[in-house]
C-alpha cells in the first residue's frame, strides 16, 4: 500500500502500473468496504492499466476523520479521491455505490475532475431503509447478515466470497460502517445530474435489489453523456460477482468513449 499525506491525514491505495498504456482507473469502494473489492480490476486483466483503488477515511489503512454522516463526510471522502486521484494521475473514476455518490460529488464539488465515470450500483439518491439503519446501530450483526440476503450485496454468490465480505465489513466496523450509510441515506443530486459534463457508464447489477435498475436508468438518461449497462447474474457488488462481465463492460465503454474526445 502506498500513501498520500492531505488534509491533516493520510490516505492508502493500492496502485498497478502494469504494461498498459491506458487511461489511468482510480477505483471508490462502498459502504463497510475497503480497496481490496476492486482487487480483479486493478489486476492485469482488469479494464485498463495503469489503475489504482483506494481506501477511504476510517476504512482499511487509512486514517479516520471525525465527521458526522452526512455532507461533511461525503466532502472528505471527496477529498480522499481527489488526493489518490493526483498522486496517481487518474483519468476516470469508478464508483460503487457510496463510492458512486462520492464520485459524482468529486466530479461536481471539487476542482478535479475525471474524463469519465463508471458508476456502478449507485444513483442520484441511495436511501437506506428505515430497518437497517435501526439494525447499524442496535445490531450490527443482524445488518450484516441482511445485506449479504440474496439479491442485496450478491445474487449466487459462493460461500467463499460471502464469508470474505462479511469479514471485511466486520472489520471495517459498526461506527465506520453507519456513517456510510447515513451519509448514503442523506445523499441527493438529482437536481444536479445535467451537471455532470463527462462521458458516464451507469452499470446495474441484474438483481441488485438495493439500487435498483431505475435509480441507473435515471443516471443515464440525465446526464448528458450517459449511458447504461446491465450485468446480468449479479447483484450489488456485480465487480466481485461477475468480474470478467464487468471488465469487458468497462474496456469497452472507455475504448469507445475516450477515443472519441
Amino acid at each position: 500500500m502506498e500513501t498520500v499525506a492531505h488534509d491533516g491525514r493520510t490516505t492508502a491505495y493500492r496502485v498497478r502500473s502494469g504494461d498498459g498504456d491506458g487511461p489511468v482507473a482510480l477505483y471508490v469502494h462502498g459502504s463497510g468496504a475497503t480497496h481490496r473489492v476492486w482487487a480483479t480490476q486493478y489486476a492485469p486483466s482488469g479494464p485498463t492499466l495503469p489503475a489504482a483503488a483506494l481506501d477511504l477515511s476510517g476504512h482499511g489503512a487509512s486514517e479516520d476523520v471525525e465527521t458526522p454522516p452526512g455532507g461533511e463526510t461525503l466532502s472528505a471522502y471527496a477529498a480522499d479521491v481527489v488526493a489518490v486521484a493526483r498522486a496517481v494521475d487518474a483519468d476516470v473514476l469508478v464508483g460503487n455505490s457510496l463510492g458512486g455518490a462520492v464520485a459524482q460529488w468529486v466530479t461536481l464539488e471539487t476542482d478535479w475532475r475525471p474524463d469519465a465515470l463508471v458508476l456502478l450500483g449507485t444513483g442520484p439518491t441511495l436511501p437506506v431503509f428505515d430497518g437497517l439503519r435501526e439494525w447499524l446501530e442496535s445490531d450490527f450483526d443482524r445488518a450484516v447478515e441482511f445485506l449479504h440476503g440474496r439479491d442485496r450485496l450478491f445474487h449466487d454468490a459462493d460461500e467463499d466470497l460471502l464469508t470474505r465480505s462479511r469479514a471485511e465489513m466486520r472489520e471495517t466496523g459498526r461506527t465506520v460502517t453507519r456513517r456510510d450509510f447515513l451519509t448514503s441515506h442523506r445523499f441527493d443530486v438529482t437536481e444536479r445530474l445535467a451537471e455532470i459534463g463527462v462521458p458516464t457508464l451507469a452499470v446495474c447489477g441484474e438483481h441488485d435489489t438495493l439500487t435498483p435498475r431505475s435509480y441507473h436508468e435515471r443516471l443515464a438518461s440525465e446526464i448528458p453523456a450517459g449511458e447504461f449497462a446491465v450485468i446480468p447474474d449479479a447483484a450489488h457488488l456485480a465487480m466481485l460477482e461477475r468480474p470478467a462481465v464487468f471488465n469487458e463492460t468497462v474496456r469497452d465503454f472507455l475504448a469507445a468513449r475516450l477515443a472519441s474526445e
